[in-house]
């Protein structure tokens, strides 16, 4: 007989009470449900026969994955060669890291030993004179044959050949830095080790055989000349060695004649001719070479016709057609004092000039 509270047929079957002997053991607690890592398959899944109802999800994996690991360690390389690259080039040597030479430099006025010639005709005046056969402008500084040296290729020793040529056109025969209006495109191809001697010889220019504006380029004194035509003639030479396993030099010859007449005077006046020999010797290390710079290291300047008592630092003063060279010899020598060069000029041979 059943108790009070029983149904008269007993416990129905799945109803709470109902064969709980036969569970009693399982017990779903709540540590038990939060461990349970079941996945449903979606209902596409379970619409095949043999996929079963779940599945077990893969276990988590702690840290890293693999590919993260590696992508992480070929950054770190290649930050590491940065920084290595960085801090000691391959292709740089300890010769290659020495601070460029200051540039020597020598000015030398030629005076005339009569009046200087001049004509009206510019061109009669190049026919008249040793410039005849000469090239004009840039012509006239051709490139030699070049060829590879023992530790630089064909195309460094172009490289260095052209620039140096670069420099000689800008410095003999651009016109704005005939007239001094600018300095800047000489500038420009120097190696910047140098740029301080450059920018303090026009700044304070000395005859101190390191700051002359003049042993950098060409120039004239605006207040004076200028030019009368601009078909400068050239002819000179241009060499290329190997000086060191590191460095190439270039040596340059070139004469300059220029057609000059007074500023501000018309198509009718006289002009005369000026002539400026400039041996320039250019350094090119690795780094010059790359970036097409150059090291100016020696130049040997003569210039006439001038007044041996005029200053040729600053810039050059031509004596124009009809005039004479002032008397006096130059500056004097003071063979106390340190640090200095000798003042020296030239007389200009009769035959450099044009016969008219």
């Amino acid at each position: 007989m059943g108790g009070p509270g029983d149904p008269p047929e007993g416990t129905p079957e799945g109803a709470p009470g109902g064969g709980e002997d036969e569970y009693r053991s399982v017990v779903f607690d709540e540590s038990f449900v939060r461990a349970a890592r079941l996945q449903e398959y979606s209902a596409q899944e379970r619409m095949a026969d043999h996929a079963p109802a779940v599945r077990r999800r893969p276990p988590l994996r702690r840290g890293l994955s693999r590919q993260a690991l590696i992508l992480v360690m070929l950054v770190a390389v290649a930050f590491g060669t940065a920084v290595y690259m960085g801090i000691r080039h391959p292709y740089q040597s300890p010769t290659a890291q020495q601070p460029a030479e200051p540039l020597r430099m020598t000015v030398i006025p030629l005076a005339p030993q009569g009046k200087v010639p001049g004509a009206i005709d510019t061109e009669y005046l190049y026919a008249r004179s040793p410039a005849a056969q000469f090239r004009i402008g840039a012509e006239g500084i051709p490139l030699p044959a070049s060829r590879r040296t023992a530790h630089f290729s064909d195309s460094q020793v172009v490289t260095a050949l052209v620039t140096a040529k670069d420099y000689i056109v800008r410095s003999s025969l651009y016109p704005e830095v005939l007239t001094g209006e600018q300095v800047r495109p000489v500038r420009v191809l120097l190696d910047p080790n140098q740029l301080d001697q450059f920018d303090e010889s026009f700044e304070r220019p000395t005859v101190d055989g390191r700051h002359a504006p003049t042993g950098w380029l060409v120039r004239f004194d605006p207040s004076q000349a200028e030019l009368a035509d601009r078909k400068i003639r050239v002819q000179g030479t241009l060499q290329a060695a190997e000086t060191d396993s590191a460095t190439l030099e270039v040596t340059a010859d070139h004469t300059f004649v220029y057609a000059l007449r007074p500023t501000g005077s018309d198509d009718k006046a006289k002009a005369s001719l000026f002539t400026v020999r400039r041996e320039l010797h250019f350094r090119f290390d690795r780094d010059d070479l790359r970036l097409r710079q150059t090291q100016l290291i020696v130049s040997y300047v003569q210039a006439g016709p001038l007044s041996c008592a005029e200053d040729a630092a600053n810039h050059l003063h031509p004596l124009l057609a009809g005039q004479t060279a002032k008397t006096g010899g130059p500056a004097g020598t003071d063979p106390y004092a340190t640090g200095g060069t000798t003042a020296l000029c030239g007389s200009l041979a009769a035959s450099a000039q044009p016969k008219v």
